[in-house]
């Protein structure tokens, strides 16, 4: 695509699909269909509950490209078989796992290897450098919500030396391309920059040149935006299946109704599998659950907040401070477990003033689809007809609309840009 933000996205070819079929509602789907749209396609937008209703809604809201790794990797890998038993830990699988999740982990497990690690961020690069352009570009064409500078993102820690594995991980994702500007600070210098941190907060890393958004906010306005532009987005409708047939793609809903398309994307996050396995699409996808509550604030936080060793995110929303966390592998329709909220509070008690931490709101569970080897799953599936468009575990906000554009581009013109190689949905999986 073009990296000019004023200028359109890829001319309509012909046999390019004029009217395509976007099944999702989150920021991936929404973003796909406001580039197609660009393109001058037709988009109608299916989802089974409401805007954001899925992982997007209770995001961190981070846009943060020098972050944004593949999940599988040593450290984690380490700290997982210390602690993913206990319900209170960051990273929890529940002892009764069912068989898929065990295979899911086996793979998860074999990718957990710096080789490996090393060749899925360089796969990400490419997205991370074209991220925050395509924000750019959604505002430059009419989307009113805006993102925010970082003005700090600050990763904190008790000690000095607990920035370490930090700044390592910072230090080998820039030696794989990525552009990562950060800088130590003393605990003193990160409570002079951020007055709402304790004096437990020994040492932080300033990640500058990031910024970060209102999830809820954002995506109701792209969801407006693909609404003014002529889009139709039924919501209240599930998709049930997707048939590709002489002449065009169907789209079954759950009423039964059945409606033509030329084309179809499932951006269905945790449950992309359920419509996309029939088109050859192997690699699973788990739900990674993530939690998240609003708390009121005496001063809100200049900018996000980071609690490496806790897995906790702070952001500023409105008047108040969403705080984010842990993962948690269950299915997606299982119920919020209290537990893992009440960990999240007592994670971040030590670490900020002023935050009612008892006065909770919104508190939230969500599915982040996850991959064993960390990577999306973005393009054509063995039908020319169906794309998929999912997979980015905790990234799926930040990464969601560069996925969107680069994935229109292959709708239209028929063949992926060589930036998506690395996510081909229907690599061999593990």
């Amino acid at each position: 695509m073009t990296t000019d933000p004023h200028q359109h996205g890829p001319a309509l070819v012909p046999g390019s699909p004029r009217q395509v079929a976007v099944v999702g509602a989150g920021m991936v789907g929404l973003a796909t269909a406001w580039f197609l749209q660009e393109a001058g396609v037709q988009v109608t937008v299916y989802e089974r509950d409401r805007v954001a209703a899925g992982a997007s809604w209770g995001n961190a809201g981070w846009l943060a490209p020098s972050l944004t790794a593949p999940l599988p990797e040593p450290a984690v890998l380490r700290y997982g078989l210390r602690a993913v038993a206990g319900p209170r830990s960051p990273v929890y699988v529940p002892l009764r796992a069912d068989r898929a999740l065990l295979r899911f982990l086996g793979s998860f497990v074999a990718h957990s290897t710096a080789r490996r690690w090393r060749r899925g961020m360089a796969a990400l690069v490419p997205l991370n450098e074209r991220a925050l352009e395509a924000f750019d570009v959604l505002a430059a064409g009419g989307v009113e919500a805006r993102t925010h500078p970082a003005r700090p993102l600050l990763a904190c820690f008790r000690r000095e030396r607990d920035a370490g594995p930090l700044l390592a991980e910072l230090a080998a994702i820039r030696a794989t391309g990525q552009d990562v500007d950060a800088s130590s600070l003393t605990g003193r210098e990160a409570r002079a920059l951020e007055p709402a941190l304790t004096d437990r907060v020994g040492a932080a890393v300033q990640i500058h040149g990031q910024r970060y958004l209102h999830p809820p906010e954002y995506l109701g306005s792209l969801a407006r935006a693909v609404r003014a532009r002529g889009g139709e987005l039924l919501e209240g409708t599930g998709v049930t299946d997707v048939r590709d047939e002489r002449g065009g793609v169907t789209v079954v809903t759950g009423t039964g109704e059945r409606q033509r398309h030329d084309a179809v994307v499932v951006a269905t996050g945790a449950h992309l599998r359920e419509l996309a396995g029939r088109f050859g699409v192997r690699q699973p996808v788990q739900a990674g659950r993530g939690y998240s509550f609003s708390v009121a604030v005496e001063r809100l936080p200049r900018g996000p907040l980071y609690l490496p060793a806790q897995r906790v995110a702070c952001t500023p929303l409105g008047d108040r401070l969403r705080v984010a966390g842990m993962m948690e592998f269950r299915r997606p329709e299982e119920p919020l477990d209290p537990r893992r909220i009440t960990a999240v509070v007592d994670a971040v008690r030590p670490f900020l003033r002023g935050v009612h931490l008892d006065d909770r709101r919104d508190e939230w569970v969500g599915s982040r689809p996850c991959t064993p080897d960390g990577l999306p799953l973005l393009g054509a599936t063995a039908s020319p007809r169906v794309f998929v468009a999912g997979g980015h575990g905790m990234w799926g906000i930040a990464l969601g609309p560069a996925s969107g554009r680069l994935l229109a581009q292959t709708v239209v013109k028929g063949e992926a840009p060589p930036e998506l190689t690395p996510f081909d949905p229907l690599r061999q999986a593990p």
